[in-house]
C-alpha cells in the first residue's frame, strides 16, 4: 500500500510552469530519492507534500487522506507523523546541541525532564554527537550540523522523514557518513523516507527507488539499478553531468 500518493499535480508561478502533471507513489517503509537538475521543481514538490504549498491542480494523498482537505486536529496529527531535515539544518544558533534536540519534545510533549534527556541522548548517540551536548551550532562542523538536524527530527519519532539535499556542501567522506546513518535508520526503524537530491551516485546506495523530475513531470522511476541503466536521454544526460 502506498503511504504517499501524488496524482497529476500541477503548479505554476505566474507564467512559469514548474510542475506539469506529477505522478508518484511511495510505499510504507520505502526510501525514495527524488533526483533532477537544480532549480527544476524538486523542492517545490517537497513543499507540496509537506503541506507548505497547495497544488493548482491535482491531489496529494498521505495515509489515504487528501492533505488539501485535512483540517484541525487531523491535520496536526498528520504533521506530527512527518519529520523534515532541511537543507541548511534550520537549527537554533542560540541553543546548544542538547537544547536543539530537546526543544521539540518540550514544545510538543508533556514528558518529564528525565525522559526528555533519555530520548535526546539516545538520538544524539544515533548520529554520533553524544559527546557534544554543550556545544553550539557555530562550534561544530557542517557535517555535524546535518547530523544534529537529523537527531532533532528523529526525537519525535516520525513515521515519514523528508530530507532536502542532505549532503549539499559536504565533502565525499562526510557525505558518505550521512548516507550510512540514513541507511541504518531505514534498517532499524523501517521509516518511510523521501530524499530530495541532485547528488549522484552516492544517493543510489541508500535508497530503494529513484524518481527523476524533469520538465515538470516524473519521467522515470525504478530501482537505482534500473535508473542507472536507463536508456532515457534526459536520465542519461543527468547521470553523466550533461544536464545541469
Amino acid at each position: 500500500m502506498s503511504l504517499i500518493k501524488i496524482i497529476n499535480v500541477h503548479k505554476s508561478f505566474g507564467a512559469q510552469k514548474v510542475l506539469t502533471g506529477v505522478n508518484l507513489e511511495i510505499k510504507h517503509g520505502q526510501t525514495l530519492a527524488l533526483i533532477g537538475a537544480s532549480g527544476k521543481g524538486k523542492s517545490v514538490l517537497l513543499k507540496h507534500i509537506i503541506g507548505l504549498m497547495a497544488p493548482d491542480e491535482g491531489t496529494i494523498m498521505i495515509n489515504g487522506m487528501d492533505i488539501s482537505h485535512v483540517r484541525g486536529k487531523k491535520r496536526l496529527e498528520l504533521k506530527d507523523r512527518m519529520g523534515i531535515v532541511f537543507q541548511f539544518g534550520a537549527l537554533f544558533d542560540s541553543l546548544s546541541v542538547y537544547e536543539n534536540v530537546a526543544f521539540p519534545l518540550k514544545e510538543k510533549t508533556k514528558l518529564p525532564s528525565s525522559k526528555i534527556r533519555e530520548r535526546v541522548i539516545a538520538e544524539l548517540a544515533m548520529v554520533g554527537l553524544e559527546n557534544d551536548l554543550e556545544k553550539f551550532p557555530a562550534q561544530i562542523s557542517g557535517g555535524m550540523r546535518k547530523r544534529l538536524a537529523l537527531a532533532r527530527c528523529l526525537v519525535l519519532e516520525p513515521q515519514i522523514i523528508f530530507f532536502d539535499e542532505p549532503t549539499t556542501g559536504l565533502d565525499p567522506v562526510i557525505a558518505a557518513s550521512i548516507y550510512r546513518i540514513i541507511r541504518n535508520l531505514q534498517n532499524e526503524r523501517k521509516l518511510t523516507a523521501l530524499i530530495v537530491s541532485h547528488e549522484i551516485p552516492g544517493i543510489f546506495k541508500v535508497v530503494d527507488r529513484v524518481a527523476m523530475l524533469h520538465d515538470g513531470k516524473i519521467i522515470q522511476s525504478g530501482t537505482p539499478e534500473e535508473i542507472q541503466n536507463s536508456q532515457h536521454k534526459a536520465v542519461q544526460q543527468f547521470l553523466t553531468g550533461e544536464l545541469e
